[in-house]
C-alpha cells in the first residue's frame, strides 16, 4: 500500500549528512507515490550551500511540502523552514534569524578582487533569504 503523505522529523543541524538523508528519504518516498511532505523541523542552522540546496529541492518537488516548527528554528534553518507552502508552528517556537557572513581562514590573504567576489556572494545569498519573506 502506498502512503500518501511523509512526516519527517528533522531535528539535526543543516548539514552534507542530514540533509542528504532527508533529500534521499524524500526521493524515495515521492517514488513510491507520496503526494505530501510534513518535515517537523527543530534545527540549530548549519551551512549556507545545503540549506539553500534542500530549499530549491523542496520548492522543485511534485507534492505539497509542508514545514511546521516544533522548537527552535536557527539561521540556514529558517530558509529550509521557508520552502513550505503551508507553514506552521507550536506557540512557543522560536526562529532566530541573522545576517549573512563570510569565514576566513587564518592568516588567509585575499586581494581587492577576492574580497568583491566573496561580499557579491554574501550580498546574493541575503536578497534570496529576504525574499522568502516578502
Amino acid at each position: 500500500m502506498v502512503t500518501q503523505s511523509l512526516v519527517i522529523r528533522f531535528f539535526a543541524p543543516v548539514e552534507a549528512n542530514s540533509i542528504n538523508a532527508l533529500l534521499t528519504t524524500i526521493d524515495q518516498s515521492l517514488t513510491a507515490g507520496a503526494k505530501k511532505v510534513v518535515l517537523l523541523i527543530s534545527s540549530p542552522g548549519g551551512t549556507v550551500f545545503h540549506g539553500l540546496s534542500a530549499y530549491n529541492f523542496l520548492k522543485g518537488i511534485p507534492a505539497e511540502v509542508v514545514t511546521h516548527n516544533f522548537g527552535s528554528v536557527d539561521s540556514i534553518g529558517v530558509v529550509l523552514y521557508c520552502a513550505g507552502s503551508r507553514r506552521l508552528s507550536v506557540p512557543h517556537a522560536r526562529f532566530l534569524l541573522h545576517g549573512v557572513s563570510a569565514g576566513f581562514q587564518q592568516n588567509e590573504r585575499l586581494e581587492e578582487q577576492q574580497l568583491e567576489e566573496r561580499l557579491k556572494a554574501l550580498q546574493i545569498v541575503s536578497r534570496q533569504q529576504l525574499s522568502e519573506f516578502e
